[in-house]
């Protein structure tokens, strides 16, 4: 498949950019108040370094949109390392209130050969002695979430919250495999909710998808359609909550290869507005706006007067769920018209052509 060739091709000249790093220093953390199952509360984020999303190591080359692979060590990391790193980051919190703990791995937490089972389960032996940790939230692929590997990660954590974060990015599987290279179907995706929704009576297990806000060679008006449908179809299928992630221009992928072309620009935030109040309207189920590289030169943007403004409200419209209701600017005018035409030509962006 051409995409998956062009994929391989963007992927391989990246990797050789990528900077040696130590595991230690490929990991982080940070907190912030966040919305759990609880309401507002105090959520810690955590990366962990591993060997790198499988998909994106593939002949696949990977999403078209994702460069967290070059976060990774492309090198297995021993188990006893990661216990080490995951032990000296946690740390550093007190934990003196009810708190949500997010792992991140730059690919699937469920993925034994990304994540060593010694380690995943050591980790989740050490959360379940910390009495305010109340949920964990890791994330996976679809295909690695079995009754089995969710089953031995719960009983490991009994009374706490544990959600399952998966890629799905669209409810339509003809943008996920030719615009996305996702490498998985709905249907893969329904299989792995559906093993969640099958173990709620016995554990406190959840699902979360995550719904991507523009992929390449798509229209601003067709980004807003298809991100608002795709959330309705989540809750359909029993999904917990959902969390937006409106594109910004990773490098080394073939969405900063079409945006350096000018074939190619992240949402606009009149868009992510939009996307917001629709879906607080038509959907019960919680849903999160990520609001990472708003107002940068390669994230979703509107202009200098209302970037920021716009990012600080709409961070607030996550904690409480509300929607975003009369703000006003003059740089909407252009927003309206690209939602009104941009479909007319599938393409709202400027488009340079190589010279003869």
């Amino acid at each position: 498949m051409k995409i998956q060739e062009l994929s391989q091709e963007i992927r391989a000249k990246a990797l050789k950019r990528i900077k040696e790093k130590t595991p230690q220093e490929l990991s982080a953390t940070w907190s912030h108040e966040d919305l759990t199952y609880s309401g507002e509360g105090p959520t810690i984020f955590m990366i962990l370094p591993t060997t790198g999303c499988a998909w994106a190591l593939a002949e696949s080359g990977g999403c078209t949109m994702c460069s967290y692979i070059s976060e990774s060590s492309l090198e297995p990391v021993p188990a006893q390392t990661l216990i080490e790193i995951f032990n000296d980051l946690i740390g550093r919190y007190e934990l003196n209130e009810p708190t949500a703990l997010k792992i991140f791995t730059s690919g699937s937490f469920l993925n034994t050969s990304e994540f060593p089972i010694e380690a995943r389960d050591q980790i989740l032996k050490t959360l379940n002695d910390l009495k305010n940790v109340t949920e964990v939230i890791v994330e996976s692929r679809p295909e690695y979430v079995t009754k089995k590997e969710i089953i031995d990660c719960c009983s490991l954590i009994p009374d706490k919250i544990f959600e399952i974060s998966m890629g799905l990015e669209t409810s339509d599987d003809y943008t996920r495999e030719f615009k996305i290279n996702k490498g998985f179907t709905q249907q893969d995706f329904e299989n792995a909710v559906g093993v969640i929704k099958g173990l709620k009576n016995q554990y406190e297990v959840k699902s979360k998808a995550y719904i991507l806000i523009k992929p390449i060679l798509t229209s601003e008006k067709g980004a807003i359609d298809e991100a608002v449908q795709t959330a309705i179809y989540a809750e359909a299928k029993g999904v917990d909550r959902v969390s937006f992630c409106p594109s910004t221009i990773h490098k080394g992928t073939m969405m900063e290869e079409l945006w350096r072309k000018g074939s190619y620009q992240p949402p606009r935030i009149w868009s992510v507005l939009e996307i917001i109040n629709q879906v607080r309207e038509s959907v019960k189920i919680p849903s999160i706006m990520d609001t990472s590289g708003f107002g940068t030169r390669r994230g979703p943007y509107n202009c200098k007067n209302c970037n920021s403004k716009l990012k600080k409200i709409i961070m607030k419209s996550n904690l409480d769920q509300s929607t975003i209701k009369d703000f006003k600017c003059n740089c909407k005018v252009e927003w309206d018209a690209e939602t009104k035409f941009g479909d007319m030509t599938q393409s709202p962006s400027r488009i340079q052509y190589p010279k003869n």
